[in-house]
């Protein structure tokens, strides 16, 4: 009895200690039910970090170098892109003032005419100099001689190479012969008049006539009037009188009168040929301003030589220029010139030169030129060559306004890759 009663206690003690770790083992695991607070895990102890090679400062330095040498690139080039979109602007400024000056010069508004030739005049482009003269020009007009003076001697000064140096020496001697003299702006000679006498003088005496015109070209008179004098030459088809012209499309005159004379190189002449009107330009008009064209350096010559070919419908020289000129600007302008002309063989050329063209902007105009003559094939043809995404897109953006078979089979195409 007494050992059944030992063992009994020392299982019940037994059961205890057993129930007891159970609980202990809860409270760690669930944390509830045994008024024990939960031990919490221990974190595992982190591996050591690897070494770190020490920075070399030498190093650092010369990447912070190279990086602000970067900055300062970048900086010199956004300032002179802005610089260069400035000069283009005032440039831009300064041609519209110079057109507007020479609008104000035909209609006699002295005041207007000064206000902008002295703007055009600042703006140091490529018609400044001529501005300079015509300055002077409206100050003599007002009466205001020494400051027209003052503008001359400005001219030669800032501009010792102009070709407006001769007419600055005659307006310059006009201005001094007639010092002292009462001047009104309304006082103007009767320009329609000298114009009737150059034309009659033309008729009854043309050698008379052309030394005449020879001597007004190189006066100090108003540009409207050297311009009708000009075209009273143009009309004149004796050798002298074509020589004439010639001399001063080729720069023998001012700039302005240059690009005049360039114009009236261009138009064809109607004659009546088997009792049918025919359109004809002199035989060697066309080498004359292609030889103008090849030999200048100045944008306006060269624009008003293009100007003339298309006039003249010179497809041949316009698609020669097209093919050969560095300026793609130029190239884009004889491009368009070929598409108002609307011929089948230069069609032809510009479908072929588009293969071998780098600019974006050329293939674009050939592009146009092919859409505006509804050309659905040879659109189709460029658009399948061409490699740049935004001109494909560009051709198929007129593809898709065109009423077309073949436009549309293209179109298909597309929606089916």
């Amino acid at each position: 009895m007494t050992i059944r009663m030992g063992t009994l206690i020392s299982i019940g003690c037994l059961l205890a200690a057993v129930a007891a770790a159970q609980g202990v083992g809860q409270g760690i695991g669930q944390g509830a039910g045994t008024g024990v607070a939960p031990v919490p895990p221990v974190a595992p102890v982190p591996a050591p970090a690897a070494p770190q090679p020490a920075k070399d400062p030498l190093k650092a330095q010369e990447k912070a170098q190279e990086k602000m040498v970067e900055a300062q690139e970048k900086i010199a080039r956004t300032r002179a892109n802005m610089a260069q979109v400035t000069t283009s602007l005032g440039a831009m400024s300064g041609e519209l003032a110079y057109e507007r000056g020479q609008t104000a010069l035909d209609r006699h508004r002295w005041d207007e005419a000064l206000a902008d030739f002295t703007q055009a005049a600042s703006q140091a482009g490529s018609r400044a100099d001529g501005a300079l003269y015509w300055k002077a020009y409206t100050l003599n007009k007002l009466g205001r001689r020494e400051e027209a003076v003052a503008a001359i001697a400005e001219l030669r000064k800032s501009y010792a190479s102009s070709r407006w140096l001769g007419d600055a020496s005659a307006l310059e001697i006009e201005v001094k012969q007639s010092s002292g003299q009462p001047v009104s702006p309304d006082a103007q000679t009767d320009e329609d008049l000298k114009l009737m006498a150059l034309n009659g003088l033309m008729q009854s005496d043309p050698d008379r006539a052309l030394t005449a015109l020879d001597g007004l070209l190189k006066s100090a008179q108003s540009p409207r009037l050297k311009e009708q004098a000009l075209f009273v030459l143009a009309q004149n088809s004796s050798p002298r009188a074509q020589r004439m012209l010639e001399q001063v499309a080729r720069g023998s005159a001012n700039p302005d009168l240059q690009l005049k004379a360039i114009s009236f190189l261009g138009p064809r002449t109607t004659i009546e040929k088997e009792g049918r009107l025919v359109h004809q330009s002199p035989s060697n008009h066309g080498q004359i301003l292609f030889e103008i064209y090849e030999s200048s350096s100045d944008v306006n010559v060269k624009r008003a030589a293009l100007n003339a070919f298309s006039a003249s419908g010179d497809t041949d020289r316009l698609l020669q220029i097209a093919k050969t000129e560095k300026d793609a600007e130029l190239r884009r302008d004889a491009v368009r010139r070929l598409t108002s002309l609307k011929n089948p063989a230069a069609t032809d050329a510009l479908v072929a030169m588009y293969g071998t063209e780098q600019d974006k902007e050329v293939r674009r105009a050939i592009v146009t030129s092919l859409a505006s003559q509804n050309d659905v094939k040879q659109l189709v043809a460029v658009a399948r060559t061409e490699k740049d995404p935004e001109t494909v897109r560009y051709i198929v953006s007129r593809l898709a306004g065109m009423k077309s078979p073949e436009a549309a089979d293209y179109l298909m195409e597309i929606l089916k890759k």
